[in-house]
């Protein structure tokens, strides 16, 4: 991967803040003609650095309005008990995160659902017949300070 220079990295600042920003309208905002431009972006699509273009949506908007943080403990650590229960949980529409961590816990899911029934019917009809599971601990959003994907270079 060649290493990225400050033309790079504003084009990646930009393009976190609107994806659907037009190439014509970078090269006025960076004082540059179109051609490097589109270069340097498909080259950073290329090289993976930008891996992906996504519509974010707002949660509440769309009726999901509980967020859940579930630290979980496994009853078996070996490499294989760990990587199925991961390969089971990611799978899952309502995990929106899942962290293997250091600690007193094994994982970390950051999940979303419409409301406390919906948290519930996930607990008992998905999480509860994960391979693997031991003790889960679960911990519920008040409120949003920040929450972004967003990375300033």
């Amino acid at each position: 991967m060649a290493l990225m220079d400050q033309v790079d990295r504003k084009i990646l600042n930009l393009l976190q803040e609107n994806s659907k920003i037009t190439i014509k309208e970078l090269s006025a905002k960076l004082n540059l003609s179109t051609t490097p431009i589109f270069e340097r972006i498909k080259r950073l699509e290329k090289e993976g650095v930008i891996s992906n273009y996504v519509a974010i949506l707002d949660k509440d908007k769309i009726g999901k309005k509980l967020t859940a943080f579930i630290h979980i403990s496994l009853s078996n650590h070996t490499r294989d008990a760990v990587d199925e229960f991961a390969r089971v949980v990611i799978q899952h529409d309502e995990v929106k995160a899942c962290y293997h961590v250091t600690g007193s816990s094994d994982f970390l899911l950051k999940i979303m659902v419409e409301d406390m029934e919906a948290y519930n019917t996930y607990i008992q009809d998905k999480l509860a017949v994960a391979p693997y599971l031991g003790k889960v601990e679960s911990r519920f959003s008040l409120s949003a300070r920040k929450d972004t994907h967003m990375f300033r270079l």
